[in-house]
């Protein structure tokens, strides 16, 4: 993998892990696409990292006021969002350990991938089906949300988009459930980093710049990512991603069939 690997995937990275169009499905079909090799999903849990650091500072007056609540117990509204989130996380969680073989073979599956993106132009399709609600995010919205982020484990489909598109059909106002994904993603990617710790213990030093450039480049891109999606929510247009995903998906059904 050179550096020039890292920056694409990289800015890919960034630009799709928010934006509801699957960044692993774009990374997946792009690697196909280019021929470029990468060793095992190491790579793309670094660029997850950068993402992370993303959400991080861009939501860290919120996460701040989390971690105030856990040392004031006045602080209720906070600690029930704390409680939301644990609950949230834990189908993610069970898929990935249950499922981890089988996700990470679809990895290297292109045709699949494309497949996967398709239905996640239906997934964010749906969204007309139902009238646009204005309720928080409770202990049930939460949990399903987090069993809509599971089942993005798979390359093709949009972890953004299923987990906040669960929660608008269930009523949840759009950009409380975009702000909740976001919050979502955070444990989601720490399990996923702790899942694969061995595989980073045994990565190439040789490959340490080529991270670092992908990983930076995944946090620059993920930031502005954000913003487009919320500016996006809040015009109700999160729908007009499901004709991005359609064309990708069919192009790569195309070249992979």
């Amino acid at each position: 993998m050179t550096y020039l690997d890292a920056i694409v995937l990289g800015i890919l990275q960034g630009l799709t892990e928010f934006l509801p169009v699957s960044s692993s499905g774009h990374l997946v079909l792009t690697q196909a696409v280019l021929g470029i090799k990468q060793p095992g999903v190491s790579f793309e849990l670094v660029l997850h990292l950068g993402t992370l650091l993303a959400v991080l500072l861009y939501f860290r007056a919120k996460i701040l006021l989390l971690i105030r609540s856990v040392f004031d117990s006045s602080m209720i509204t906070e600690r029930k969002i704390i409680g939301y989130l644990i609950i949230g996380t834990i189908p993610a969680g069970i898929v990935g350990v249950l499922l981890d073989d089988f996700f990470e073979q679809a990895f290297s599956n292109p045709l699949m991938t494309s497949l996967m993106l398709i239905v996640t132009g239906g997934i964010l399709l749906s969204i007309r089906l139902v009238k646009t609600g204005d309720k928080p995010v409770t202990l049930l919205s939460g949990l399903i949300m987090g069993m809509g982020q599971a089942i993005a484990i798979m390359p093709g489909i949009s972890r953004s988009g299923s987990s906040i598109v669960a929660g608008i059909l269930v009523g949840v106002k759009p950009d409380e459930a975009a702000e909740f994904s976001f919050l979502l993603a955070i444990p989601a990617i720490l399990g996923a980093v702790v899942l694969k710790s061995k595989e980073f213990l045994s990565l190439d030093s040789v490959l340490a710049g080529q991270y670092i450039v992908g990983m930076l480049c995944s946090f620059a891109f993920g930031l502005a990512a954000v913003s487009v999606l919320l500016s996006v929510i809040r015009k109700g247009k999160l729908d007009y991603f499901a004709y991005y995903c359609f064309a990708i998906g069919l192009v790569g059904i195309y070249l992979f069939l």
